[in-house]
């Protein structure tokens, strides 16, 4: 199901429709939902009741049996049974809700999706690249897990010829140069065979986590000093005489398939009538509560995502910002010990910049102490965001924000945080990370639905049943995605 706009139509006919229903009022948020709600729309509109040939010509097909619609994966088909046409006419307002309150969507970039599979696409920078495995170009930098300063040719023989320049920033992989021809089919045989071990990794060598010094020069100056050594330029002449070096611009696409969180509901027809007494919407009512499981279901996992790669770039960084606070040493105040809290989020967010070479962190998550420390620190003044609505309980809530970091506190957290270490110490949790524009490095959100709403009336008690899905993808984009999250640890917090 394609666009049959273009953006800015979109952008024009859903903002005000969308400020108006949910208060948002961020331009990047109203982009992606206008998209979004655009998206649902054709969904809807090509699911209604239509005239059919069958049984007879020009006959409609009924609303037929009562079904609810199921997902299957047999035989890989994971389509499932749609159901039958018992929706509700409220979908595209619940599923606005479900965008509305997810507040964890303000930590990843949003890509609406138009169909429940498609491709997302991301840019990246190589040196010189070609192909690894396909064998149609060798590239003529590489990196790999093995480390050596030169392989091929020679015993085993091989014609090309890798000589290493240097080691990556980011996994500390050796980068070799490729000179000559390839006896294997590809530079990943080849290089397996020139160093004799056919578990090798071979990857291409990325411009901008991955700096080779001296590409653009003359090589590099030599010593032991690493703050003394730098790419050197070309005299004139060198620079007439060689050849400029290429950069590679390369188009990568992932393949993207929606998933699904789902719940449903029931309610007495008993209910239905007694609550009506006390002006209360029953089947309303059961709506918002499955609403509520959705969002905190999505917030939980992008931030599980989010935890699981800031603590892979932790490890691959070896640099650990693990802070253990200490009172009353000094004449220290609570407010003077409580702010190395703020300084280690920033040396965080900078990190990520060291890291990931497409800028600074610019968010944080924590737990509900730690934000009540930073509460308490003069100079941090809480700022409202610019989406206006008001969470559901049990979300994560922006809570203000710092040198331009903003942060927010995740509730499902113990206040008291976690019990780590032996012996078991109160421990708090900070996650800094970077939200991008889906171009480059991290996590990307793609929904597909929001929110479907399915209602039914079951046959043998009358009452209705309520189903609510979410289908969407959370997509892992770029070589390095660790490299935009980082997290440490506070220890000894006190209020």
């Amino acid at each position: 199901m394609a666009n049959l706009i273009n953006e800015a139509e979109i952008r024009t006919t859903w903002a005000p429709i969308i400020e108006e229903a949910t208060g948002i009022n961020d331009s990047e948020k109203l982009a992606w939902m206008s998209t979004y709600c655009h998206n649902h729309k054709l969904y809807e509109d090509a699911n209604i009741m239509s005239l059919s040939n069958n049984p007879g010509p020009m006959n409609l097909t009924g609303m037929g049996a009562v079904s609810f619609p199921t997902q299957t994966a047999q035989n890989g088909d994971t389509s499932g049974a749609v159901g039958s046409g018992d929706k509700a006419p409220t979908l595209l307002p619940l599923a606005m809700q479900v965008a509305a309150q997810t507040i964890a969507l303000d930590l990843v970039p949003v890509i609406p999706m138009a169909g429940p599979m498609g491709l997302l696409s991301y840019l990246d920078f190589t040196y010189e690249g070609g192909t690894i495995e396909l064998g149609a170009t060798a590239p003529t930098y590489i990196k790999s897990d093995v480390d050596g300063a030169s392989f091929g040719p020679g015993s085993p023989v091989t014609s090309a010829t890798y000589t290493k320049v240097g080691e990556s920033r980011i996994d500390g992989y050796a980068i070799y140069t490729v000179v000559g021809d390839l006896v294997e089919a590809n530079v990943l045989a080849d290089f397996r065979v020139a160093c004799a071990d056919n578990t090798a990794k071979v990857e291409l060598v990325k411009a901008l986590e991955d700096h080779i010094p001296g590409f653009s020069g003359d090589g590099v100056t030599s010593g032991n000093d690493p703050y003394a050594t730098f790419a050197k330029p070309f005299s004139r002449e060198g620079g007439e005489r060689t050849a400029d070096k290429l950069m590679g611009l390369s188009l990568f696409s992932k393949s993207v398939e929606a998933e699904t969180f789902q719940v449903a509901a029931a309610v007495t027809r008993e209910q239905v009538q007694d609550l009506k007494q006390f002006g209360v919407d029953a089947v309303a009512q059961v709506e918002a509560v499955l609403t509520n499981e959705l969002t905190q279901s999505i917030n939980d996992y992008i931030l599980g995502r989010i935890n699981e790669l800031a603590l892979e770039n932790k490890a691959a960084a070896n640099t650990s910002l693990d802070l253990a606070l200490t009172y009353g040493a000094g004449g220290n105040t609570y407010g003077d010990v409580n702010r190395r809290i703020l300084t280690h989020i920033l040396a965080s967010a900078n990190l990520i910049a060291n890291r990931g070479r497409r800028g600074a962190g610019n968010f944080a998550v924590v737990d509900a102490k730690v934000a009540s420390a930073l509460q308490g620190v003069a100079g941090f003044v809480p700022n409202p965001m610019a989406n206006t609505v008001s969470q559901v309980a049990g979300a994560i809530y922006p809570v203000g924000s710092v040198a331009g970091i903003n942060v927010y506190t995740d509730p499902r957290i113990p206040f008291s945080g976690y019990q780590a270490g032996s012996p078991a110490e109160e421990t708090h949790r900070v996650i800094v990370g970077r939200k991008g524009d889906g171009n480059g490095a991290g996590l990307v959100f793609m929904p597909y639905l929001m929110a479907e709403s399915v209602q039914a009336i079951a046959e043998g008690t009358m009452a209705p049943k309520v189903a609510v899905k979410s289908r969407f993808a959370l997509v892992e984009a770029g070589f390095h995605p660790e490299t935009m999250y980082y997290s440490f640890e506070v220890t000894g917090l006190e209020l």
